[in-house]
């Protein structure tokens, strides 16, 4: 396990942000999460014709989009009117990230990323379980994403490598690289915001290690607990990690 290195994960065909495959990722027992099943990127709103057909070409045939529904509402989604492709928005934001006053940001600047995961666990566990059972019944090439692919893009990968049985150092080290990966990306937005907001577009590893600590402490290590307490049945983790090992 020692040996996993995010970057082969990376998707360089592909004109999305931090566009990464989940398969690949070491698992206990000596197995590998299943390559061709999810993608995880950033937005796709910035596509031109030609790009979202490529990403269609690509195998993409499901496509969840996890933003606010004011942020889907502002930027649009190429794929939400798209007949090649099932589209479904399911909100880990309450509020509206660009609004001035929203109650939510201003959480997240005066705490940290990772207590906002712990929040969307703790606030829309149900909406965690609906994305988990779209993922265990999509065919074909599932990608979700947020705004820029590391916060709840960031917590989805998170269960679903958790429930396959990855390795935390390898979570936290998947996570962790979605900064760098961005950097070029999000250097003009990171060089406007005062010192005490630029925490909100990096991924420090000690955000995904505060959501860790959570599982840890309140689901006993075990993201199946989390789900299943909030309406996904047994046999419904029993098929996805199915689906994701093999």
């Amino acid at each position: 396990m020692e040996n996993y290195n995010p970057d082969s994960q990376l998707v360089k065909e592909l004109p999305l942000i931090n566009c990464r495959e989940l398969g690949g990722m070491p698992l206990s027992g000596g197995k590998t999460f299943r390559s061709g099943l999810f993608l995880r990127s950033g937005s796709p709103e910035w596509l031109k014709p030609d790009q979202i057909e490529a990403v269609k070409a690509y195998g993409v045939k499901s496509v969840i989009d996890l933003r606010a529904t004011d942020e889907l509402k502002g930027t649009g989604n190429p794929f939400s009117e798209d007949p090649d492709v099932k589209f479904y928005n399911v909100p880990l934001f309450n509020g509206d990230p660009n609004g001035d006053d929203d109650k939510t940001m201003e959480f997240i600047i005066n705490n940290t990323l990772g207590d906002y995961y712990v929040i969307i666990a703790e606030e829309m566990g149900d909406r965690l379980a609906e994305i988990m059972r779209i993922l265990l019944s999509s065919s074909g090439l599932t990608l979700f994403h947020c705004a820029h692919g590391k916060d709840r893009t960031g917590v989805v990968a998170a269960l679903l490598y958790l429930l396959a049985g990855a390795s935390r150092a390898n979570i936290v080290k998947n996570y962790a690289v979605s900064y760098e990966y961005l950097k070029d990306f999000l250097a003009p937005s990171i060089a406007k915001l005062p010192d005490n907001m630029k925490h909100i577009l990096k991924s420090d590893a000690h955000n995904m290690e505060t959501f860790l600590d959570y599982i840890d402490r309140k689901w006993y290590g075990d993201a199946a607990n989390l789900l299943i307490a909030n309406g996904f049945s047994t046999e419904e983790i029993n098929a996805l990690k199915m689906k994701c090992i093999g």
